[in-house]
């Protein structure tokens, strides 16, 4: 019983899809094959938004510029830290020893 209501359901379910695809064929056939809409866009209205995407892309491209400059730059500066803190490491580990034979001799 329950495999005849599905059988049902499935059959009503595809004639369903077959009806709105016979209702809808003309319709589809009569678009455009290209994509375009069929409304055709003022001259200054296509410039500008020609212009808006060049300047975007633009603008795209120097933000990846100045990102990886950017990237750069930190990774100098990390190297230059590391360095610097090395060297006041020596440099604390020299004072240490220092104080430590000025102690000793008083």
């Amino acid at each position: 019983m329950v495999q005849l209501i599905a059988f049902i359901i499935f059959i009503l379910s595809v004639g369903g899809i077959f009806f709105i695809l016979y209702r809808k064929v003309p319709v589809l056939i009569q678009l455009p094959q290209n994509g375009h809409h069929g409304i055709k866009k003022h001259e200054f209205i296509a410039t500008v938004e020609k212009k808006i995407k060049e300047v975007y892309f633009h603008l795209f491209s120097k933000q990846m510029l100045l990102h990886k400059v950017l990237s750069k730059v930190r990774i100098w500066t990390l190297k230059i830290e590391r360095k610097i803190d090395t060297l006041l490491h020596g440099i604390r580990k020299k004072a240490q020893e220092l104080d430590k034979q000025v102690k000793k001799k008083k």
